[in-house]
């Protein structure tokens, strides 16, 4: 199985005197690295959170959110009176030392945390029941990078596809590309002297002809391909080793366009990039 580290998901459970809502969000990132978001109420899971989650994934950056909604709302309001002096006290200070300070915004008095307070209901006792949701909230998350994941490889593949016809594209087009460089240097060379030796201006071609020999590279590339796709085939956790090939690959593909000598190799080359960088792009997403 090939997981995408891209996904979200969003699990909630019905109790009698409150509904929790997960909300789980992954993107990519070199290692996994899990950020809660908890109501001052269930800070104390925090930790078993962590644990979870790093047993049910590998890598990613995982935000992980929990809310709760209270049957019948959160309650009466109440004005922490206290508070709201404190606050005045430290403004009439500051306006002190201003010489024109900006008028005191109530809006923003009643935001600031502490001021507005809601009826207090205990819900430690839910906490249990809030990890064991959040195992069905991570197995929604993998079956969801699992889909990703099915849709990565299928783009990976089309284009390992792609970068076959190319490597076959070039190695047909091979013997006819010597001759053509046979005849471009003997036409030159006998436009400069009249009568060359004829043994060693083939000695010339065939080093020329060596140097320029890009077979080596063509099977490399074919080998690189054999191996993402049994790597997409064993699935797992491949997106560092898919990675190195994409830079094997990319490597033998340079190596093509340096050696080229004809247009054609240059375009199979660039062709060659262009779909290993598209597929790169797709290998930064898988776990």
């Amino acid at each position: 199985m090939i997981y995408s580290m891209t996904a979200f998901a969003r699990v909630e459970k019905q109790l009698d005197d409150v509904t929790l809502i997960w909300e789980l969000k992954s993107v990519n990132h070199r290692y996994l690295e899990v950020s809660p978001r908890l109501p001052e109420a269930f800070r104390d899971i925090e930790g078993p959170l962590r644990e979870q989650c790093r047993k049910a994934l590998g890598r990613g950056k995982l935000e992980v959110g929990l809310r709760y909604q209270l049957k019948g709302g959160e309650g009466e309001l109440t004005l922490n009176e206290a508070l709201v002096q404190q606050l005045a006290s430290a403004a009439r200070k500051v306006g002190d030392i201003m010489r024109h300070p900006a008028p005191v915004d109530i809006t923003s008095i009643l935001r600031f945390p502490g001021v507005m307070q809601g009826m207090e209901t205990d819900l430690s006792g839910h906490s249990k029941t809030a990890l064991t949701l959040l195992d069905d909230g991570l197995r929604a998350l993998a079956e969801a990078r699992a889909r990703e994941g099915e849709t990565l490889a299928s783009l990976i593949n089309e284009r390992l596809a792609a970068v076959v016809v190319q490597v076959e594209r070039v190695r047909t087009a091979l013997p006819a590309i010597l001759d053509n460089l046979r005849d471009k240097l003997k036409k030159r060379v006998e436009e400069v002297i009249a009568s060359p030796d004829a043994q060693r201006l083939e000695q010339e071609i065939v080093i020329l002809a060596q140097k320029m020999d890009v077979a080596e590279e063509l099977d490399r590339l074919l080998s690189h391909v054999g191996e993402v796709r049994r790597s997409l085939q064993d699935g797992g956790q491949i997106g560092r080793r898919l990675d190195f090939l994409m830079q094997e690959l990319n490597r033998e593909a340079n190596t093509l366009g340096s050696k080229s000598v004809d247009t054609e190799t240059t375009q199979a080359a660039i062709e060659l990039k262009v779909l290993i960088e598209q597929m790169r792009e797709q290998v930064q997403n898988i776990e």
